[in-house]
């Protein structure tokens, strides 16, 4: 797909929600998630002529929130700030009109959970495991997408699994309590 079939405001509409996720997932904390997506869109208007379809518009969107949240979350361990520790109560703007108020607080806190388990684990798994278990993601695609080979994939997304899974079992053990 070559950027001259897609307009900014095309790649807007439809990526908004997988940028604004993704950031989230990388660590952007939500208290600057609307900074972080607007730069990201600022580099796609910049450099969106440069697109030339060799990989797919989400694997070169996700080059680019790589690097600007990396980027926010550097900055943010130089000066005291909320980058990259998502505070529990920061992940209720996941919880949706549906549910009711006991779905959505329990929603709310498996969120919370997720984001935590996020947290732990090193941004290379971190990275692998958003693209694969949340964006499904095929191994190939993530491979592209983080510039590594496929075996290295796999074995970084075994690795978040079986992270993933210890601090789900800890979490139970501890009866659900962080």
């Amino acid at each position: 797909m070559r950027s001259g079939t897609l307009s900014f405001e095309e790649v807007y509409d439809g990526y908004l929600d997988f940028v604004w996720r993704t950031s989230l997932r990388l660590g952007a904390d939500t208290t600057v998630i609307d900074d972080v997506v607007q730069e990201v869109f600022l580099v796609v208007h910049q450099r969106l002529a440069e697109f030339e379809g060799r990989s797919s518009m989400r694997t070169w969107l996700f080059g680019i929130v790589r690097k600007v949240v990396g980027r926010v979350r550097r900055t943010a361990r130089r000066k005291p700030s909320h980058v990259g520790t998502t505070e529990p109560t920061d992940l209720d703007v996941f919880t949706t009109a549906e549910c009711g108020p006991g779905e959505s607080a329990e929603r709310a806190e498996e969120l919370r959970l997720v984001q935590r388990l996020l947290d732990q684990l090193d941004d290379d798994k971190r990275e692998a495991f958003v693209l694969a278990e949340l964006e499904q993601m095929t191994i190939a695609e993530v491979a592209e997408a983080v510039g590594a080979n496929p075996n290295t994939v796999a074995s970084r997304i075994r690795a978040a699994r079986a992270a993933f899974e210890r601090g789900l079992e800890e979490w139970e053990a501890s009866g659900g309590k962080p």
